[in-house]
């Protein structure tokens, strides 16, 4: 038998290993670019930056150091220059389908970071195994700005697995609407009418003011937004504003809400305040043909009737009156169950005039 060269005798010494089959290796140095492998073979293992992760902006000498142990799989045993090409980021992500598999099977909640938002959708990584959440899955409402996700961490479910076809699809939508359904029952289960509850103003309309109270939405409407008058709620109530509400009656899911609190009700003290004979000041707020509303202070109207504008003949309250103008006037009459309260300006004159067409 003829004597082996040292060199057949080193080759010997050296395991033997194969495109596609995972080695493990010590790292004996890292470079900007890339990293380089003791695989326990006659050649050094190589792992570029590019093989070693989808993010482009890593630093390797940051998330790798000298003596480290890894994990990676052969794509060349000869890379053409007498090294190991190898790859850190598919094996990882070999790992992360599978990862992602058992998710989808067991419905886990996973956790990840938003890499990148696309055109339809966002894109997270879980384990170097990319997963694409659409936008219609993205939340339980239109999100016309995916932009804001950049960067953030979100919780999904995988609805969808097919790697074969490259289709991993994640689902975000359905944890919302299982957590406000969760909400929702917590809170209809602990409100009852007449409770004062917080809640944060969501959108303000012509006719009210939708707010949020942790679970549910309920609707102020214009009626029930003040003791007064309220012409225009947008110039009232702002978007996010925080706000405490009375809840005025719950019709299955829906929730009617006030800001009309009975201790603030200025019809309690009204019976002291605008007696009879009572001289008060008021705010012209409406007028009609047949007299003009004074508002005395927000939640109590009193009519001055044409006829007790002056002793002087009056057309229309317009002619002499203007809305926002402040007048002093006379209560002459209070009628607290019907809450009508009459004025007299005309009352306060020193005396009727004389008609001249009478002494002629």
């Amino acid at each position: 038998m003829s004597e082996m060269s040292f060199e057949q005798l080193l080759n010997e010494s050296f395991k033997t290993i194969h495109n596609g089959e995972v080695v493990e290796g010590t790292v004996i140095d890292v470079k900007e670019d890339e990293i380089i492998l003791n695989i326990g073979y006659k050649a050094d293992g190589i792992i570029t930056k590019n093989e070693y992760s989808n993010d482009s902006s890593i630093n390797l000498r940051e998330v790798v150091h000298v003596n480290d142990k890894m994990e990676a799989k052969v794509l060349k045993v000869n890379d053409g220059e007498g090294q190991v090409s190898l790859t850190y980021k598919r094996l990882a992500a070999e790992k992360g389908n599978k990862r992602l598999e058992e998710a989808f099977e067991s419905k886990e909640v996973l956790k990840a970071p938003v890499a990148q938002v696309l055109d339809g959708g966002l894109s997270v990584i879980v384990d170097e195994a990319r997963v694409f959440i659409p936008a219609s899955l993205v939340s339980d409402t239109y999100e016309k700005n995916l932009g804001k996700y950049a960067g953030q961490e979100i919780e999904f479910v995988i609805s969808e697995f097919n790697p074969r076809r490259r289709r991993i699809i994640g689902d975000r939508k359905q944890l919302i609407v299982a957590r406000k359904a969760e909400m929702q029952r917590e809170l209809f289960a602990r409100i009852h009418v007449g409770d004062v509850v917080e809640g944060v103003i969501k959108n303000v309309t012509d006719f009210g003011a939708f707010i949020d109270l942790g679970g549910a939405d309920g609707l102020l409407h214009i009626s029930e937004m003040s003791w007064g008058r309220v012409e225009n709620p947008k110039k009232v109530f702002k978007v996010g504003e925080k706000l405490s509400v009375l809840i005025k009656d719950i019709n299955g899911e829906k929730i009617a809400l006030s800001l009309k609190f009975a201790d603030q009700n200025p019809w309690l003290t009204a019976a002291e305040k605008y007696a009879v004979n009572n001289v008060i000041e008021g705010r012209v707020a409406r007028m009609t043909d047949f007299g003009a509303f004074v508002e005395l202070e927000p939640g109590v109207d009193a009519l001055l009737h044409v006829s007790q504008i002056s002793h002087e003949h009056v057309d229309k309250p317009s002619d002499v009156l203007k809305v926002g103008q402040v007048i002093t006037a006379k209560v002459v009459d209070f009628n607290e169950a019907d809450k009508k309260i009459s004025l007299s300006m005309k009352a306060l004159e020193n005396s009727a005039p004389v008609q001249a067409a009478e002494e002629e």
